[in-house]
């Protein structure tokens, strides 16, 4: 029987009470989805707040993504007027998440900054008013963003030839005659013969694709590195001892602080923040106040901490594990490594632990991706394959490599993997396996197929960890939210879910039970079935997130 899934319950009346009371809002539409801006209207409404159409002396918030949205929306004589507030929506967003109102000042946007003037003060006034001209925060950073762009049409230049010249040195190092095809045929069609070597279209076109890139990565304004540098390290001491709660708090902090336009010179700065409570100030208030934090040199300190922090960063060691490990009395993972006890897997988890933790820069990562769709779409026409977590997100370098995979007949993926895995190995971009499991051709386990491996770049020897996750179509948007993450909203969707009598995973959307024993969240029949992440976010009735908009 087909699950049925709750009829959506019509919006409630306006809180003439609620949180927003008081508040007369303007909401700038341009760069922003319009679902997005629906939902956060319809709130704004339930919550007490006016939404006006149109811009007017009465408005006490102004929300944008930036000045020059505003620009195009209001004029600069009625700017000048303006004695509101004028906010970027990540304020509307964090208030709600935290439930209350929270301090305006690190969201007001940049050029407002000093002094809270009116943004007509930061015009040009002895000019005609038809010349006037507003400064926005990004004129300070002009020459910074030229050289970016210099250096991204540089890179452009080039771009053209990256997937070719991969596959060629790929060819060399696995005498692989058919894939070298994959470089005459597939690289090559994109680029037709001209007169010159290096057409003046072609680079203009990969120069704007590089540069929409480089518009779109994650880039926060990261002022505060002296704390999350130190949040960075607690993160990976409190996972090694098992403590993940408080791991996840620390996690939760980092982007929040990332975030902040403002250097933090006191902690009551963040005290409205949300993911920032009371022992997390007072971490911030030491920090700031000495540069060091008196608990993180604690643990520095504590061998037993210290060794099995260290033995929980080697892949396949869990908190438990690394104990056990510890009181067996090893302190090293010279020594360790000859352990018998110790799995293929965990052995070279030690071998190549130094480079694991390397980070992948972008580009690299983009041009795995892209020759791991060649190969994909060589063996198996219609694949898609999408790299997701950090790289997804736009982080400017990865931990990882996250691979998921799907076809769209939603049948052609079963068997595709253990293919597809021997391929790469042929041409030595796969070097080691980690876990392999196949259940799509079993259907078990919700016939998702994975593969945990070490790769490598094409001409590098480094190791980096990769993951593939094949998923049946119906089920593959389910897998893209999971892996792209991060991990404070995939926890929010799962809690989100739980409310609404659900139980969420990368697997699906099911209702949940209680098992035999009482427990709740058992799976409870067939998945909800979502082909794409918006009908998952609609569904559970939270606001659409580009990839780049979830590293929260």
């Amino acid at each position: 029987m087909a699950t049925r899934v709750p009829k959506k319950r019509r919006s409630p009346s306006p809180d003439r009470e609620g949180m927003f009371r008081g508040m007369n809002v303007f909401l700038v539409p341009e760069g922003i989805q319009s679902r997005r801006l629906q939902v956060w209207k319809q709130k704004l409404l339930q919550m007490g707040a006016k939404v006006e159409a149109t811009f007017s002396n009465d408005i006490s918030h102004i929300f944008a993504k930036d000045l020059d949205t505003v620009h195009q929306n209001i004029n600069n004589v009625k700017l000048k007027n303006f004695e509101g507030d004028l906010l970027s929506y990540q304020w509307l967003e964090d208030s709600l998440k935290a439930g209350e109102k929270l301090s305006s000042n690190p969201y007001i946007i940049k050029s407002m900054l000093k002094g809270h003037k009116k943004l007509g003060d930061f015009c040009e006034v002895d000019q005609p008013t038809s010349s006037k001209r507003c400064f926005s925060n990004d004129d300070f950073f002009v020459s910074k963003r030229s050289k970016i762009e210099d250096q991204g049409s540089k890179a452009a230049n080039d771009i053209g030839s990256i997937a070719g010249k991969m596959i060629a040195d790929i060819c060399e190092l696995g005498s692989q005659e058919d894939t070298c095809n994959v470089r005459n045929n597939e690289v090559n069609k994109d680029r037709e013969p001209s007169p010159q070597s290096g057409s003046d279209d072609i680079n203009t076109s990969l120069a704007r694709e590089k540069l929409e890139e480089l518009s779109s990565l994650y880039n926060p304004p990261d002022l505060n590195k002296n704390i999350t540098e130190i949040f960075g390290k607690l993160i990976n001491i409190y996972r090694a001892l098992g403590d993940e709660r408080r791991s996840f708090s620390y996690y939760k902090a980092i982007p929040v602080i990332e975030k902040l336009s403002f250097k933090i010179e006191r902690a009551d700065q963040v005290k409205h923040l949300p993911a920032i409570g009371k022992s997390l100030q007072d971490h911030i208030q030491e920090i700031v106040t000495t540069g060091k934090l008196s608990k993180l040199e604690h643990f520095e300190k504590d061998e037993k901490v210290k060794t099995i922090s260290l033995f929980g960063e080697v892949w396949g060691i869990g908190p438990a594990t690394a104990l056990k490990l510890y009181e067996k009395g090893y302190r090293t993972l010279e020594v360790l490594q000859h352990d018998d006890s110790l799995s293929n897997s965990q052995r070279l988890g030690i071998k190549f632990f130094d480079d694991i933790k390397k980070r992948i820069p972008r580009h690299e990562v983009k041009d795995m991706e892209m020759l791991l769709q060649k190969i994909g779409e060589e063996i198996l026409p219609g694949v898609v394959i999408v790299c997701g977590g950090s790289y997804r997100r736009g982080k400017s370098s990865c931990g990882d490599l996250d691979i998921i995979i799907t076809h769209l007949d939603g049948e052609s993926h079963k068997g595709f993997l253990s293919k597809y895995v021997q391929r790469l190995k042929d041409i030595k971009f796969l070097r080691e396996d980690l876990v392999f499991s196949i259940h799509s051709t079993e259907g078990s386990d919700s016939g998702v197929d994975t593969y945990f491996g070490l790769c490598t770049y094409p001409g590098k020897d480094l190791r980096h960890r990769i993951d593939f996750k094949v998923y049946p179509k119906n089920i593959y948007a389910f897998g893209l939210i999971a892996w792209t993450g991060n991990d404070v909203l995939n926890r929010r969707l799962r809690l989100l879910a739980e409310s609404k009598g659900y139980r969420l995973d990368d697997t699906g959307l099911f209702l949940a039970a209680h098992s035999s024993s009482g427990k709740r969240g058992v799976r409870s029949g067939p998945s909800v079935s979502c082909y794409t992440e918006k009908e998952v976010f609609d569904l559970l009735g939270f606001p659409w997130l580009e990839p780049r908009e979830r590293n929260l």
